[in-house]
């Protein structure tokens, strides 16, 4: 499926190939359900996400953080293609959203205020936390605290 080249587990380009720069970022990334009211009160409502774009019964769009966009989709929608390539997953996903480590306390205190309930905590080798909980749609959804990763931009 798909129109590109096999790649072999393992190769990579190599050789007199000329590559561009780098990737630089994620920009988005999409989550699935069927029911976008409910996950937008709980994006919205319960994380604080601001909805920059929706469309009923197609997607809700939100921003994280200053350059980072949260899609979520309806899949039956997506999965025609209409204006842009056919996308669309079942079952449940995964996002990690960025968190200050000073604020973490907080967010757990509001997850359960607010009856989230907190599937498991885990701190990191270096340093990081997370807190994984479910959405609306049962998709995992973590707050992490910078040095999980060790990255360059702290995460």
């Amino acid at each position: 499926m798909g129109n590109h080249k096999s790649i072999q587990p393992g190769s990579h380009p190599r050789g007199s190939e000329t590559l561009p720069p780098p990737i630089k970022t994620i920009v988005e990334t999409s989550i699935y359900t069927k029911n976008l009211d409910e996950m937008e009160a709980f994006y919205a409502g319960i994380l604080n996400l601001r909805v920059v774009a929706r469309e009923a019964g197609r997607h809700v769009f939100f921003m994280v953080g200053p350059g980072s966009m949260l899609l979520i989709f309806n899949p039956e929608t997506t999965l025609h293609g209409h204006m842009l390539p056919t996308h669309g997953a079942t079952g449940p996903g995964h996002v990690a959203l960025g968190v200050t480590a000073e604020s973490i306390d907080a967010w757990r205190e509001r997850l359960i205020a607010h009856g989230i309930v907190i599937e498991k905590e885990h701190t990191w080798p270096k340093g990081g936390h997370s807190i994984y909980f479910r959405d609306p749609s049962e998709n995992s959804v973590e707050l992490i605290t910078p040095k999980v990763w060790g990255t360059r931009n702290g995460w």
